[in-house]
């Protein structure tokens, strides 16, 4: 019984001391959220390490062969307001003339999908990976195809730097 009284005494307090504050409890302060991560526009150097190779002829010796390619190119790039690269430039060797066939760019990270000519065929590059305004990191996929018929696949580890601006 005298727990029951103390615990009344106490919620009667508490009540009272709450009715005299005349300001009401401020908002919790919220946090703004940080503007989205994009690409700028400007003088890139692209570094590309293949990871896999691979053709329905591939020998031991041209799989080891293409392991240790490695390019590095310096290419101005173009990002448009919708923070997109060129797709060009993505696809390097591999491709020309490409378009995005479906693209996904949120919060410092691209899916895309590229669509390109490659010689007599095309090109279908997968790309996925991360950036931020001046470097990225991505993956790519690309299966080459001729006549209707996939004749070579390739991955590679692209990462790349901005050096500044595209020279005039």
């Amino acid at each position: 019984m005298r727990d029951i009284l103390t615990l009344g005494g106490l919620l009667a307090t508490s009540l009272t001391l709450a009715a005299c504050g005349s300001e009401p409890a401020a908002p919790p302060a919220q946090e703004e959220e940080a503007a989205p991560a994009m690409m700028k526009s400007g003088q890139w150097t692209l570094s590309r390490k293949a990871t896999g190779y691979n053709t329905p002829t591939v020998t031991a010796e041209e799989y080891q062969a293409a392991l240790k390619q490695v390019s590095e190119d310096k290419i101005c790039i173009k990002v448009d307001a919708a923070g997109v690269p060129d797709a060009d430039a993505l696809a390097g060797a591999e491709g020309s003339d490409c378009s995005y066939k479906d693209k996904m760019v949120r919060k410092g990270r691209l899916i895309a999908t590229l669509a390109c000519k490659a010689g007599a065929g095309t090109s279908e590059i997968v790309v996925e990976g991360n950036f931020t305004e001046d470097t990225l990191t991505f993956g790519t996929t690309m299966t080459k195809t001729q006549g209707g018929k996939p004749v070579l696949r390739t991955t590679h580890d692209l990462s790349g730097k901005r050096d500044g601006d595209c020279p005039a």
